[in-house]
């Protein structure tokens, strides 16, 4: 695409792509399935999912991801959040600041109950999953924490959070 001259010198490639991940809301008995994983600074917590493939669609990303990070086939219902995480502007940014994701949250059903941590095949920072209790997300490291407020009032009685932007 030829932009004019007038405009070229705004337009810049970002350092890394635009990438799209497609999670996993699992929700039983009060409590959210995670995967627990542990950096430098100890044991956090996130949805099941992952990358989107070229090609793919987010359903079936989801389902791929979870049958890798928790060992279970899915059924993936409607989308209930969308975030946006753009890492210069959080708490790792002096590591990398060049990932722009956007995460697509899918209300889902387990079909069969996850596989132990074991036999996962998990990512790298991955160390097994995990059921959070949503009444206490708070004490946990838990991302996006921007989800806990929303995850306490489940499921939404308006879709003004759906899109919950930029946030941790």
């Amino acid at each position: 695409m030829s932009l004019p001259n007038n405009q070229q010198s705004a337009y810049t490639m970002p350092k890394k792509p635009l990438r799209n991940s497609a999670k996993a809301l699992i929700i039983r008995d009060d409590k959210v399935l995670c995967t627990r994983n542990r950096d430098l600074l100890g044991d956090f917590y996130l949805l099941p999912g992952g990358g989107q493939d070229h090609g793919e669609t987010l359903k079936n990303a989801v389902m791929r991801e979870c049958h890798e990070e928790i060992g279970a086939r899915i059924e993936v219902g409607s989308l209930y959040f969308v975030r946006e995480y753009i890492s210069a502007n959080h708490e790792l940014a002096e590591y990398d600041n060049s990932i722009h994701q956007i995460e697509f949250m899918f209300l889902c059903r387990l079909l069969e109950e996850p596989a132990s941590s074991g036999a996962v095949s998990q990512d790298a920072m991955q160390t097994g999953i995990e059921w959070l209790p949503i009444a206490q997300l708070e004490k946990y490291r838990f991302y996006p924490g921007s989800l806990i407020g929303p995850l306490k009032q489940f499921p939404p009685t308006d879709f003004t959070t759906v899109y919950l932007g930029d946030t941790l």
